[in-house]
């Protein structure tokens, strides 16, 4: 058999497309979701309970499909490897480039900090580390399709599709509400959006004009994003002037006490009865729940969290994350009240 030159190269250009493809979530979707049942019920419900247009919601849901990307990000890994590691979960977040960053967020923002600390008594080095945390101060606000990534976990993926079925539809309210076409809107593999990365059912829900346009912008108001994180945590009860956590020390097996899980219950003289220790001992009343951050081959951290670590997993509902809030929140006040410090 004879091989030509452009033979050969037309079969390597067919063996890297082959390759490429299906890295890019592309090569093997499926049909547009506007061809799946369960979406033209969704739309249909649209309709009658929020008056929006059939044939305009058809052509957009026309123009996405399931993306398998944000199907398998969306899934817990199952690979030992990837085994929880609270050492290397805060390496991510709790490192000098978040830190210097920090304190650039800070010192341009000075006043905006100052004014929503006052306004719903969150500090204001818990409001800039939780958007250090969530998007490295704006930097990583996320590239997948809003739309497209709601509707892939309402529809494809059944272990959650009623909690983002009622985000997708929160979604196309706030879109509307707000002009905005609802293809175009970019966040996380999850639906999250903006600086502050906030669902859709919490934009709507907590977020506010902090700037004073007569519009919530989180994605390109930094006043807006630092108003609407400070309210979030007030109205999910931060408590102005109380603690987060202190470290713990444990006598005895606290698997029950873990497992009661992260919500304080018990109060620290209880937990103290229980061989528990900390720095909290002279406040006996105080409730509290122990916190275990666990790293594969080293002893395992103990804290106790009060309410307003509570609060914080409200943001994301991970003991890890929180921790990483507060020890970054930490990091920031001290470095930032030494270089004030050093300049009186």
């Amino acid at each position: 058999m004879k091989i030509t030159l452009t033979g050969l190269l037309c079969a390597l250009l067919t063996g890297l497309l082959t390759t490429l493809l299906p890295v890019s979530g592309h090569a093997q979707q499926g049909p547009p979701f506007s061809e799946q049942a369960e979406v033209q019920a969704f739309i249909a419900t649209m309709h009658e309970q929020h008056g929006f247009d059939i044939s305009h919601l058809t052509s957009q849901f026309a123009a996405i499909h399931s993306n398998a990307t944000v199907l398998r990000l969306i899934r817990p890994p199952a690979s030992p490897s990837k085994q929880r590691s609270w050492q290397r979960y805060r390496a991510r977040f709790v490192n000098g480039r978040r830190e210097a960053a920090g304190q650039r967020f800070w010192d341009e923002n000075g006043a905006l900090l100052q004014r929503a600390e006052a306004i719903y008594g969150v500090p204001a080095e818990i409001i800039v580390a939780i958007i250090g945390v969530e998007t490295e101060y704006g930097q990583n606000t996320g590239n997948f399709g809003v739309l497209e990534a709601l509707a892939s976990l309402a529809f494809d993926y059944p272990p959650r599709a009623e909690f983002f079925r009622g985000e997708l539809e929160q979604f196309l309210l706030l879109a509307r509400e707000n002009g905005v076409d609802p293809l175009a809107v970019q966040g996380s593999y999850a639906g999250a959006m903006g600086i502050p990365q906030f669902m859709p059912s919490s934009q709507r829900r907590y977020a506010v004009d902090f700037d004073g346009d007569n519009r919530v912008d989180l994605r390109n108001s930094t006043a807006d994003a630092i108003g609407s994180v400070a309210r979030y945590l007030q109205q999910y009860g931060w408590q102005k002037g109380a603690p987060v956590a202190v470290p713990a020390r444990v006598n005895g097996d606290p698997a029950a006490l873990i497992a009661a899980g992260i919500k304080p219950v018990l109060t620290v003289k209880e937990l103290l009865a229980r061989g528990v220790f900390s720095a909290a001992d002279d406040d006996p009343q105080r409730a509290a729940a122990l916190i275990d951050l666990e790293t594969p081959g080293q002893a395992t951290e103990y804290w106790l969290g009060f309410d307003n670590f509570y609060v914080i997993t409200r943001y994301n509902r991970s003991s890890f994350y929180a921790m990483s809030v507060f020890q970054l929140a930490e990091v920031l006040r001290e470095v930032r009240n030494n270089r004030l410090a050093a300049t009186r």
